[in-house]
């Protein structure tokens, strides 16, 4: 009777997160809601503290793409631009959400460089107040080699960071991402490596 009651409880328990996590689930099938349910209850300190340090390193990154609008002389640096912002965008929503959900300091969006900097001393490839100055002084030719030479040191910071990730993380969506973000700006380094050598 007791091993029946607790059954029922368990079960009744796993459907309320299958339940809770229908919202967030976009493949439609017991095991993505699975998963996803997984995710918002299962994390660890290295899924906080990559989702804490990679928010301001995205951050980062955009603003520096940014500037290639009016500075860049490069189609092929402004496209890159371009393509930075718009994947790192959203990857700094997702993980403020996966913050939030799991009741975690979501990082300031109006840091300083130096704040950055001081604040995740750890973070690999961050770029100090002097080199951004710098870069959003620069114009031309110039700014295009100054911009792939700083977001290639970025990248390699953050496929670090995401590494680490992948190492200790918990959380699946988490690591997924840092799966991602390897993936993604390893080639984003190769092309940027090729302009460079052109």
């Amino acid at each position: 009777m007791t091993k029946k009651t607790l059954a029922a409880v368990a079960l009744l328990a796993a459907s309320g997160l299958t339940l809770t996590a229908c919202g967030d689930d976009t493949s439609g099938d017991s095991d993505g809601q699975a998963q996803s349910s997984d995710t918002a209850t299962s994390f660890n300190d290295a899924d906080v503290t990559f989702a804490q340090q990679m928010i301001p390193h995205h951050q980062q990154a955009v603003e520096m793409a940014q500037m290639a609008d009016g500075r860049a002389t490069s189609a092929e640096v402004k496209e890159l631009a371009e393509n930075i912002e718009a994947a790192q965008g959203p990857e700094i929503e997702t993980m403020t959400n996966w913050l939030e959900e799991w009741g975690q300091e979501v990082p300031s969006g109006d840091m300083e460089h130096g704040d950055m900097g001081h604040g995740g001393g750890d973070m690999a490839g961050m770029m100090d107040d002097e080199q951004m100055s710098d870069l959003e002084d620069a114009m031309g030719g110039s700014w295009d080699q100054m911009f792939l030479e700083m977001m290639i040191e970025h990248h390699e910071g953050a496929i670090e960071m995401a590494e680490t990730e992948v190492d200790e993380g918990e959380s699946p969506e988490a690591v997924a991402l840092a799966e991602k973000i390897i993936t993604d700006q390893q080639a984003e380094i190769a092309l940027m490596q090729d302009l460079l050598d052109a």
